[in-house]
């Protein structure tokens, strides 16, 4: 299984991450890949960006050197906002593309299963979130039959995330969990996708370690919404408008390259 887009990247604006945009984008264009989604987390995680930060992602280019970058945020649940969300849907509408997902410290820090489904059941609701991400996390048990039904129903797509198969990794006691919410997604007939769930920028496009467990379930390329950069904007734009979707314009570093020196004659 080969994928040419990677959902799930993080630059130093999460306050976690280590490398920027222009990183993420060139370890990208290096491994041949047609598509990233730069979704740095939402403000209630410590250390995210302002809202300010996501509302002025238009100045980010929409094609860069050929790679299509999705600009879009990995928002919280949230127990206070009108709309369930760290962010308003007047924000949400206007980005790319709109990753959410459970983390420590914004409120859910309380292993209940009854109020964690609730509350991811709202956030699939939303009109304007594309993908739940990393839901067999363990420190936040849901009901898998209803999230997996609810995402099916509104064609969000269910995140298979390699980071969870990492040994080394925070979340690596939620491997199982996260496999087995992959094949209940798969038997639903949710949308389904794998993230690398990059923090460093050599690690855009990993995605071994989840296509080795999604071989154990069946879960074939074509499945994989993020199989190619095609794939994933037909998803999109079929889900809903995309208003900034070009507004970056396209940028090749080739338009920066000098043919002559600058300046008079020696």
């Amino acid at each position: 299984m080969r994928l040419l887009a990677d959902l799930h990247t993080h630059t130093i604006a999460s306050g976690h991450a280590y490398s920027t945009v222009t990183e993420l984008a060139d370890a990208a264009v290096a491994k041949g890949m047609e598509l990233i989604a730069v979704v740095d987390h939402g403000p209630t995680v410590p250390g995210a960006p302002h809202p300010w930060h996501f509302w002025n992602m238009k100045v980010v280019p929409s094609v860069y050197n050929g790679l299509r970058i999705l600009k879009g945020v990995e928002a919280n649940p949230s127990l206070s906002s009108e709309n369930g969300i760290d962010l308003p849907d007047e924000l949400l509408r206007l980005l790319d593309f709109v990753a959410v997902g459970f983390h420590p410290l914004i409120g859910f820090d309380e292993p209940d299963i009854g109020r964690n489904t609730e509350a991811i059941l709202r956030v699939i609701e939303n009109p304007f979130v594309d993908m739940i991400v990393h839901p067999g996390n363990g420190d936040f048990p849901i009901h898998v039959d209803q999230f997996v039904a609810a995402a099916a129903a509104n064609n969000v797509i269910v995140e298979l995330n390699n980071h969870s198969f990492n040994s080394n990794g925070s979340r690596s006691g939620s491997s199982e969990t996260e496999l087995a919410i992959a094949a209940a997604a798969l038997e639903a007939g949710a949308p389904i996708a794998i993230g690398s769930d990059a923090h460093f920028h050599l690690h855009v496009g990993g995605f071994d370690d989840a296509i080795q467990a999604a071989h154990r379930i069946g879960l074939t390329q074509d499945r994989v919404i993020n199989r190619s950069g095609r794939s994933v904007l037909e998803h999109l734009e079929a889900r809903r408008p995309r208003p900034r979707l070009d507004f970056g314009g396209e940028l090749s570093t080739s338009d920066f390259r000098r043919d002559q020196p600058q300046g008079g004659e020696a």
